[in-house]
């Protein structure tokens, strides 16, 4: 009976769901290696899957880009949670690094003070589309699209005249970049604690645990407090939660402001790491748009959001060791192709639940299993009941 419980349960049915997309994804990937340069296929596929492990260096590679991938991957699923498609993320993260990056060399504040400035960056971007929606009923995922270019456009105003952000003002050649924090101000680099000497690596720092711990908190508010139920109802049914006494609206504007703050706090953890510096660039940063599949792989989860982006990361260093018998193009082609395929899990999850879990599933005493699995009054356990019958 316990077995039964553990193999019909949505979270178990969650994580196969994500292998299987995952092995899917990888198979495909080795096809493609195969069909674009077939001699180097076996030895393109093992670096792209064993590459993060090699070294130490690597691996706190992987470590350091999973940090970021973290944030916006929470930030979207937060949305996911809450019934709203935040698309916005990549603005979000935009806003969010450029408050650092003005706190960290115009002000010269310390790191800390620094990631609440992303913080509050994001926030302030993820409140539009949340009013809209909320207000007048407009789709978020349009007022979103819109603001991520609204963002990044006001981002790169906004460095260019203030007088001490370019490398340029700090004697660099470069013109198109902010300074280098190493330079600008060492106080906003995030601390190392001596990871950087433990994996012998510059890329280690504490930007990955910081992105756990808010992930543990997500966790906890989504699933063990009244505020994240009340989110929940409002995004499983926004009539049926009125109806029942809670502000729909309110908590549209909330979701959207916490989904853009995590956001936020992604851009931080990813400049103040002291290794990148902002571009004045024209085009969206991917970093946004990875977590939507981050989010999907994670079935929107903010536990296995961490796996996901640690996954993600991971194929992205396996990417770059494939060079240079792979172009950086046909990896971009691989790494996108495996990424999309991962991202079909949610649509995975539906198929192995119907299989795995019959409808004829049922316990001893002929409950549902979902209902056993989950207390009272938990939306989805109800929803997978509703599904089962």
């Amino acid at each position: 009976m316990k077995f039964k419980r553990i193999f019909y349960s949505n979270g178990f049915i969650s994580l196969l769901a994500s292998i299987v997309s995952i092995c899917f994804g990888l198979l495909l990937g080795f096809i493609l290696l195969f069909c674009f340069n077939a001699p180097f296929a076996l030895s393109g596929f093992k670096a792209l899957i064993t590459a993060g492990f090699r070294s130490s260096d690597k691996f706190a590679k992987v470590l350091y880009q999973a940090a970021p991938l973290v944030m916006t991957g929470l930030s979207v699923a937060f949305a996911f949670k809450t019934g709203l498609f935040n698309i916005g993320a990549t603005g979000q993260y935009t806003v969010g690094a450029a408050f650092a990056l003005i706190g960290a060399i115009e002000f010269q504040l310390p790191w800390y003070v620094c990631l609440v400035l992303a913080m509050i960056g994001g926030a302030i971007w993820g409140v539009f589309p949340g009013l809209f929606k909320a207000l007048f009923n407009v789709h978020e995922v349009i007022t979103s699209i819109m603001f991520n270019w609204i963002g990044l456009f006001a981002v790169n105003l906004t460095i260019v005249n203030l007088s001490q952000m370019l490398a340029k003002h700090w004697g660099f050649a470069q013109m198109d970049r902010t300074a280098p924090l190493s330079t600008a101000n060492p106080s906003a680099i995030l601390p190392k604690l001596g990871l950087d000497t433990l994996l012998q690596s510059n890329y280690m720092n504490i930007g990955i645990f910081i992105a756990i711990i808010i992930a543990i908190i997500m966790y906890i508010v989504l699933n063990k407090t009244v505020f994240g139920y009340e989110l929940k109802a409002c995004g499983y049914n926004r009539n049926a939660s009125e109806y029942a006494g809670i502000s729909a609206k309110r908590n549209i504007i909330l979701s959207m402001v916490i989904s853009g703050a995590l956001a936020g706090v992604g851009g931080g953890l990813y400049y103040l790491a002291g290794t990148g510096q902002y571009s004045l660039a024209k085009t969206l940063v991917a970093m946004g748009f990875n977590g939507i599949p981050v989010a999907l792989l994670a079935s929107s989860d903010p536990i296995g959001t961490v796996f996901s982006a640690l996954f993600i990361s991971y194929i992205q260093v396996g990417g770059d060791a494939m060079q240079p018998e792979f172009v950086r193009e046909i990896i971009d082609i691989i790494i996108s192709e495996i990424i999309y395929l991962s991202a079909f899990s949610l649509l995975m999850r539906n198929i192995l639940g119907k299989w795995i879990r019959p409808k004829e599933a049922f316990a001893d005493d002929d409950t549902p299993v979902a209902a056993i699995e989950a207390p009272p009054g938990n939306l989805e356990s109800i929803e997978s009941e509703v599904s089962d019958q």
